[in-house]
């Protein structure tokens, strides 16, 4: 009789959760089914759909932000508000929207979010007051909290491991790439008509989407455990300030016109507070036994480099947004719907690439496609930082765009899935929503940043053509060039360091992608479960195993890799 313990053979291709009898199942690649035989092409429109939706309203308004300032007379103090209140409810509760997801089901928590930004989008459409479109702005925060990190958990629990969760996942970055340009692009053109066009329009979308949510989506099994308020209330309130303090410190000052100073107390003091608050957080839930972030989400290095990453990127493309967008404004001259057509290849090019990269993520390591991406992306922003007043959209412009766009797909797809992959079931939802909360802040802190730097470029070069005579309107240009120059040679080093933390610290195997067996997992069927006997994989939640009515059997509560 063996003593030993023979190793656990595992199969080439994932197991295919949709064969629940233990027959030998079809390559995923062939799967065109989810859960419950829901066709995976409409699941994957839906939650795309709400993604973009997300994304691009916090730039849709932007270009109407004239005309709502116009005809509620709101003064140019508040007028940010307007995208500030929608920032800093998105990016606080992102946390508990995920979390709650894990605990209570993320199809229904998706399904509520979708409805509560509906409803925010038509209480801001019809909003007569200030007061009125700020808490509604708020509203569509907290929906899209909600929505959004739920939605990348659905795509981890629905689609099967390798090229069908790859496809999946190079939709939702390119939604998420695209969306602030697809923003800019919609917001010229809905708010010829009329500004609240730019709000009411998602509220069609939004009840479609409702509609459609419980019958193509499957529900994931809710996870045991309590509500932790503690980490709710210092991780939101903390998340919160610091969003806030950020999003101050770009507003520009109505005196100086530059943006506020970093001795603001409004500035500093938020996000000293938020600073302290997330210490407090992490203390926390180090020692929670349900925690609303278990450490071990961001214990592992390729996660944690991957929402490292993350961070800086989200600074970098809010930042390009913003610069690029202005500059073709008000140094080229173009009017808000042409500039959002500006950014029409940038919308194409990162579609393009991401799938390039979800095709390339079978066969290579997710270091050297994301490595590619920041190399484009750091010559993109060499590019964008040789503008000067006489630069032209074609010659000088377009070009950088379209490398730009590349360089995001090929980074977006290998980092999204690197960093929600092979996370535990029961912490899809979480692991989705820091994700999206790193990028959230990151964009807030690139914004407040490379803004001083941009404003303080702007005010130098000025000075230096005043001290040389009375300044003409090219002076206006030439400095607004400059500043737009200073600012991306920041963001060169910015995304030149990130390449190299990439090349370093992302590790993990391409091999290692195309799987649904956790870190923990691998653990156990290395040591084996016992003589001779394969240890149990618990099923990815959403799958039949969690719901057999939609199996049509009696699924066992694990099943086992044979």
């Amino acid at each position: 009789m063996a003593t030993g313990r023979p190793p656990v053979p595992g199969p080439r291709h994932p197991v295919d959760p949709a064969s629940s009898d233990g027959r030998a199942a079809a390559p995923v690649e062939e799967r065109r089914t989810g859960p419950g035989g829901r066709p995976l092409w409409v699941a994957l429109v839906l939650i795309s759909t709400v993604q973009l939706m997300v994304v691009l309203d916090g730039s849709v308004v932007n270009i109407a932000l004239p005309r709502i300032q116009e005809e509620l007379a709101i003064s140019d103090a508040d007028l940010t508000w307007v995208v500030t209140a929608y920032a800093i409810a998105f990016g606080g509760l992102l946390l508990l929207g995920g979390r709650l997801g894990d605990l209570i089901g993320r199809r229904k928590v998706f399904f509520a979010g979708v409805l509560l930004f509906a409803l925010g989008s038509l209480l801001a459409g019809v909003a007569q007051e200030q007061w009125q479109l700020l808490a509604a702005r708020a509203l569509q925060g907290a929906g899209a909290a909600a929505a959004s990190p739920t939605a990348l958990a659905l795509i981890t629990t629905t689609f099967p491991a390798g090229p069908p969760r790859n496809r999946a996942f190079a939709v939702y970055a390119a939604m998420s790439g695209a969306g602030a340009a697809v923003g800019l692009i919609l917001g010229g053109a809905l708010t010829e008509a009329s500004w609240r066009w730019t709000m009411l329009i998602n509220v069609p979308i939004g009840l479609i989407v409702a509609f459609m949510a419980p019958r193509f989506l499957a529900e994931s099994a809710p996870q045991p455990g309590r509500w932790d308020l503690p980490g709710a209330l210092t991780g939101t309130i903390g998340l919160a300030a610091i969003v806030y303090g950020f999003n101050r410190k770009a507003q520009t000052d109505a005196d100086t016109g530059l943006p506020q100073e970093w001795s603001d107390t409004l500035v500093y003091g938020p996000i000293v507070v938020g600073v302290v608050l997330l210490v407090a957080f992490f203390l926390v839930e180090a020692r929670s036994p349900h925690a609303l972030l278990p450490m071990r989400v961001i214990a592992d290095r390729t996660r944690a480099v991957s929402f490292a990453v993350m961070l800086v990127i989200g600074a970098a493309i809010f930042s390009m947004f913003l610069f690029v967008s202005l500059f073709v404004q008000q140094v080229l001259g173009y009017s808000p719907l042409e500039a959002g057509i500006a950014f029409l290849p940038f919308t194409v090019g990162i579609v393009v690439a991401a799938q390039i990269a979800s095709t390339l993520a079978s066969r290579v390591d997710p270091r050297w496609i994301a490595g590619a991406g920041g190399g484009l992306s750091v010559l993109a922003m060499w590019g964008y930082s040789r503008m000067d007043a006489d630069a032209g959209y074609a010659t000088d412009l377009l070009p950088w765009i379209v490398v730009q766009a590349v360089g995001m797909g090929l980074l977006f797809v290998p980092l999204t899935l690197t960093a929600v992959s092979r996370v535990d079931a029961g912490d899809a939802g979480v692991g989705s929503a820091v994700l999206n909360t790193v990028q959230q802040v990151g964009g807030a802190v690139g914004i407040a940043v490379l803004g001083t730097v941009f404003a303080n470029g702007i005010s130098e070069r000025f000075a230096q053509l005043a001290a040389a005579g009375p300044p003409g309107p090219e002076a206006a240009l030439e400095a607004q060039a400059h500043g737009t120059s200073q600012a991306f040679m920041v963001a060169i080093w910015m995304m030149a360091a990130v390449t190299v933390v990439i090349v370093v610290g992302l590790s993990i195997r391409h091999e290692d992608l195309a799987t649904d067996v956790t870190p923990g997992q691998a653990a156990a069927l290395s040591e084996g479960a016992g003589v001779g006997e394969a240890p149990e994989i618990p099923p990815q939640a959403g799958s039949p195993a969690d719901d057999p009515a939609a199996s049509g059997s009696d699924a066992p509560e694990g099943r086992r890799v044979t």
